[in-house]
């Protein structure tokens, strides 16, 4: 062991009589400890956030969408075998949307109503399972006078209705004299996405009816398609949109959703900024716990230069001590943050209101990346928090220790 780290291990055991710079020395730990700990708490949470929310948009849209210039678009069979067979895309649907007003005995409210094809919707919107898609299917294939359509979850409990209840579609101004157009429909089934805002505003029904009641025949709105890398997604329906013509255009669900994710995305930089001040502050107390030892052992630094020691040997003895704080209460954070990240995931004791957040509990994504971020910007911060104190105790001139010692 070379003698700069031996005597800078002996001054991190303080004697008796220097009580106050030992606390300050533990203060700082602390304080890094804490720092460190919950930035690892809050980027998880944000993270957390970030992926899940990303998820269950992809559960409830696609990853990207072909539309035609101008609006609607008809003969979309040759669209879509051509689109199934773009590379890098792996399932394609038609939809139609549209936004109706649905009434129970109990409530009325305004919900946007999606026309689906149950044979392929599966394979691009996750949120609806088999048994939603088959009773769609079924409703439709059996020519009932009463076709079916699937709610939200909490849009079901706001009209107060249940599968096998029927529920009255008012469409303004969609018939003849620009009357509204009333029809009713059967419950079938109900989904539940994650997301508050889809689960009450949402309904689900067969292409073909939507297009009867729509009276538009044989259009769709456009082409919701899957591919195979979701950060490609840009790309690949950009290039799909291309093969297709001029008059399509492609697009992708981070444009769709560019406003949610920026702003998850410049809360994340924000709340890291913030708790490293947290940091910052704890490096103060390092550069502060230096400057009082290296004018307290004025005395050993003369003799130790007396005795051949550089400068910069000098400065090693008192960067290993503060980054010897730092390393400490790095790894004591650290532990804390992955400790406190594992109880939040796994004992959802924090709730939150569902219709303000889109979560209910606290998601956690504890991401590496993130971690060695913030475990290398805490040591830097504490490396440049030990200069100052180092080289001062490196420029002092021994022959005044001995001459006022």
């Amino acid at each position: 062991m070379a003698f700069e780290y031996f005597i800078g291990n002996r001054y991190l055991i303080t004697r008796k009589k220097q009580t106050f710079i030992s606390l300050i020395t533990f203060l700082s730990t602390a304080g890094v400890a804490v720092g460190v700990m919950v930035m690892i708490v809050v980027i998880a949470v944000m993270s957390g956030a970030e992926s899940e929310l990303r998820s269950r948009m992809l559960g409830i849209t696609a990853h990207a969408v072909i539309l035609r210039h101008g609006g609607e678009f008809t003969n979309y069979s040759q669209t879509l075998q051509k689109l199934r067979q773009t590379p890098d895309v792996t399932a394609a649907t038609p939809y139609i949307f549209t936004q109706v007003m649905l009434r129970s005995a109990s409530a009325v409210t305004g919900v946007v109503l999606r026309g689906i094809d149950p044979a392929t919707a599966g394979t691009v919107i996750r949120s609806l399972d088999r048994k939603a898609l088959d009773a769609l299917n079924h409703t439709g294939q059996s020519g009932k006078a009463v076709p079916g359509i699937v709610l939200g979850k909490e849009l079901a409990n706001l009209l107060g209705v249940a599968p096998g209840k029927r529920v009255s579609l008012i469409i303004p101004g969609g018939g003849i004299a620009k009357l509204p157009t009333v029809r009713q429909f059967q419950v079938v089934d109900t989904f539940e996405s994650g997301l508050y805002e889809f689960d009450k505003g949402m309904a689900y029904a067969t292409l073909s009816d939507v297009q009867r009641i729509l009276q538009v025949q044989d259009a769709v709105s456009g082409i919701e398609i899957r591919v195979n890398d979701i950060y490609r997604a840009g790309e690949i329906s950009q290039r799909a949109a291309e093969s297709l013509g001029h008059e399509y255009w492609g697009q992708d669900w981070m444009r769709m959703n560019r406003n949610i994710f920026s702003a998850l995305k410049l809360q994340k930089t924000v709340m890291f900024i913030i708790l490293a001040l947290i940091v910052l502050v704890a490096a103060f107390n390092i550069a502060s716990t230096l400057i009082m030892m290296v004018m307290g052992k004025t005395g050993d630094i003369a003799i130790l230069k007396a005795m051949g020691a550089t400068d910069r040997s000098i400065r090693k003895i008192f960067v290993y001590k503060g980054m010897a704080i730092g390393t400490v209460g790095t790894l004591l954070g650290t532990i804390g943050g992955f400790i406190l990240s594992g109880v939040l995931k796994r004992y959802h004791f924090i709730e939150l209101p569902k219709d303000v957040y889109f979560f209910t509990t606290l998601p956690v994504s504890l991401e590496f990346l993130d971690v060695i971020v913030i475990v290398l910007s805490t040591l830097a911060v504490c490396y440049v928090s030990t200069l100052y104190p180092a080289r001062r105790a490196a420029r002092y001139n021994p022959v005044e220790a001995f001459r006022y010692g």
